[in-house]
């Protein structure tokens, strides 16, 4: 018998009983997975982003929106190097010409979907943090075209004040913020910080791109000194923003760390807050020199050129 009767014999043998069912609804209802719902579980209204410098009030905020039991808030979660790996993935590999657009904003949707879904309640409010989301503001107005940023700011020489008195209090830990000819002097300090692929540096220049983008209107930049300050008018200009009902914060019972993620960089203390919101007044621990060079880089206190929105502190000056 040829091959061909072999398998024409073996094929009508079968009975009808086990013959192979093939399902005839669609896979989505076989699998019992509603698609659509997965991957449009954040719906475009539903977050919002924190970004902006550091040591500028992003964590406190953080800390303050989640007493609102309809917010889901915190520290830079890990969402925006997820999405920069599946963007670079999705643009540079063999199998990138067959992904079209709508799929790649698909999958970064059910990215979003899928990190939050475990953590957050049905109906909560997401604010997603991360320094990176200001260099990210297309793909943003992309994916979530309701979205907006809010940005924390701060004079760029207490931002660099702040961080070389976190290195001086852990004058036991090589922190890991520096290499070891970094970590030499303030001057090597600050100048490591400020390079463009750095943690001062880059989050500088990504806010800078964003603040006189074509999608600035996103954007509301608040003043470290304007939140610690007046932290109540604060919060509720900032849910003006957004379009949120306003709620009664506590300023004097702010709780939120992170010692582990601290440690692990060797700077305990880099993501505390204190427990009351306030704003201490203090001489700088920079060389005079440093601080005047650092404190000419506030460029969002001229709004020319942009459509952003700005929350600055102006103090009133005494008449004399």
């Amino acid at each position: 018998m040829k091959t061909t009767e072999l398998v024409s014999a073996a094929t009508t043998s079968q009975t009808e009983s086990t013959k192979p069912t093939v399902p005839q609804t669609p896979i989505a209802q076989v699998l019992d997975f509603d698609t659509d719902h997965q991957i449009k579980q954040i719906l475009p209204q539903s977050i919002h982003f924190i970004s902006g410098l550091p040591r500028s009030g992003s964590t406190l905020l953080a800390a303050l929106l989640r007493q609102n039991p309809r917010f889901h808030a915190g520290m830079t979660s890990a969402v925006g190097g997820l999405v920069n790996c599946l963007l670079e993935r999705m643009s540079n590999s063999e199998g990138a010409i067959f992904i079209s657009p709508e799929q790649k904003r698909d999958i970064l949707q059910s990215l979003f979907a899928a990190y939050y879904r475990r953590s957050v309640e049905e109906q909560q409010l997401i604010f997603d943090t991360n320094r990176l989301w200001c260099s990210k503001l297309p793909l943003i107005s992309e994916l979530f075209p309701e979205s907006k940023i809010v940005c924390c700011v701060r004079n760029v020489a207490w931002i660099m004040d702040s961080l070389e008195r976190l290195v001086r209090r852990n004058a036991l830990e090589v922190s890991g913020l520096f290499n070891n000819q970094e970590n030499f002097t303030v001057y090597s300090r600050t100048e490591a910080l400020s390079k463009g692929d750095r943690l001062v540096g880059f989050a500088y220049n990504a806010l800078k791109e964003a603040f006189y983008s074509a999608q600035g209107n996103k954007l509301l930049l608040v003043d470290y000194e304007l939140l610690t300050r007046c932290p109540a008018d604060t919060l509720n200009l900032i849910y003006q923003f957004l379009g949120e009902e306003p709620f009664e914060h506590n300023f004097e019972q702010v709780e939120y760390d992170e010692p582990e993620f601290d440690a692990r960089l060797r700077t305990p203390g880099l993501h505390k807050v204190n427990r009351r919101v306030e704003f201490t007044p203090r001489r700088t621990v920079l060389p005079p020199d440093l601080f005047d060079r650092y404190s000419q880089l506030s460029f969002w206190g001229d709004q020319t050129n942009s459509l952003s929105h700005v929350l600055r502190f102006n103090p009133v000056k005494q008449k004399s």
